[in-house]
């Protein structure tokens, strides 16, 4: 990972958030700017994690209230040779996930209850190994950050617009700059944000994949959330938009501009990248095969990640058809799989 591009990035953000400060209020907008850039910069670094599982609903689980995911997350962590993270679930049916925090011992993972339902445990594995990946390489914090300097230059920009901020010589309003200022300075911090993400979603495929030792299952996993992510809505990434970036998938609709300016890579080309690491033929055939016999099944066997249902069985009481599960059974059962994969 290259974090002096990164660092280069960021000061670039900090840089046009000074300059939209200059053209509202000269030398003293720009000072204030940088300050108030500063003081995103700290409080974000102290509180993102808790800001970004609030805004997405996040509801913290343990080893009691979701022990097979929890443990699935814990064992993932070993092998990355990392603190154990903090453990969310999301409520929402579209497949996604990400991760937050300032440093790896002050972090936490989030999935959705759409993510797993629709993923067998190797694919639900890669998705998390990667959001660990993420950790490990401190991307969290950067992201964040620049999700936050991104928003306010947006707002700042605005409001140069609504109160005549940028000025001629005669210290009359100049509409065409505050129309320029509007316009250019959110899509200078969008393109920034973008650049971040982008770069930082590879590096964190190709680590996640290492981690849990199954590149063609993360490859798998993300062709079904993105196929998921365009079709069902995601309510709370809608209404924030400015965390879209954190997500494995973008979770926002796609509309008009957006599949310009999104901030994740091109799904298809990560997918590649993920099976050129794949490894020989013989691999690739095994994970496939895997893969069917467990889409023979999902659809009988997919154990339920909200409250049971009259009739059914609730956690800690195996189901009639549990004994049958298979190797790759979805995440959340009572029956432990008969293989747990490299990584276990």
């Amino acid at each position: 990972m290259n974090y002096f591009k990164t660092g280069l990035l960021l000061a670039a953000m900090t840089a046009l958030f000074m300059a939209v400060g200059f053209m509202i209020g000269g030398g003293q907008g720009a000072l204030i700017a940088f300050l108030f850039a500063a003081g995103t910069n700290v409080f974000t670094y102290w509180n993102a994690d808790k800001l970004v599982l609030k805004m997405h609903g996040a509801r913290p689980v343990d080893e009691r209230s979701a022990p097979e995911f929890y443990g699935l997350v814990r064992e993932l962590a070993q092998r990355a040779n990392m603190p154990m993270p903090k453990v969310y679930i999301m409520e929402t049916e579209q497949p996604n996930a990400f991760a937050t925090g300032r440093n790896p011992e002050n972090a936490a993972v989030a999935a959705t209850t759409g993510i797993m339902r629709m993923l067998s445990r190797e694919e639900l594995a890669g998705v998390m190994a990667h959001e660990l990946a993420h950790i490990k390489n401190r991307d969290t914090l950067i992201m964040t950050i620049t999700a936050t300097i991104a928003g306010a230059i947006s707002m700042l920009a605005n409001f140069a617009f609504l109160f005549g901020g940028a000025r001629d010589g005669e210290d009359r309003p100049n509409p065409i700059a505050m129309i320029a200022l509007m316009i250019l300075a959110p899509l200078a911090a969008m393109l920034v944000q973008m650049a971040i993400s982008r770069t930082r979603e590879y590096a964190a495929d190709k680590l996640g994949a290492e981690i849990s030792g199954m590149p063609w299952a993360l490859a798998s996993a993300l062709n079904k959330i993105q196929h998921g992510a365009t079709r069902i809505p995601n309510q709370r990434a809608e209404a924030n938009p400015a965390t879209a970036h954190m997500f494995i998938i973008n979770p926002l609709t796609k509309k008009g501009m957006d599949n310009l300016f999104s901030t994740h890579p091109n799904t298809a080309n990560r997918i590649a990248a993920l099976q050129a690491m794949g490894g020989t033929m013989g691999e690739r055939a095994s994970w496939m095969a895997a893969a069917e016999r467990h889409e023979t099944q999902q659809a009988a066997n997919r154990p339920s990640f909200s409250q049971p249902a009259a009739g059914q069985p609730v956690s800690g009481q195996p189901s009639a058809g549990g004994a049958r599960r298979s190797a790759l059974d979805p995440l959340g059962g009572t029956s432990r799989p008969q293989q747990r994969g490299p990584w276990s």
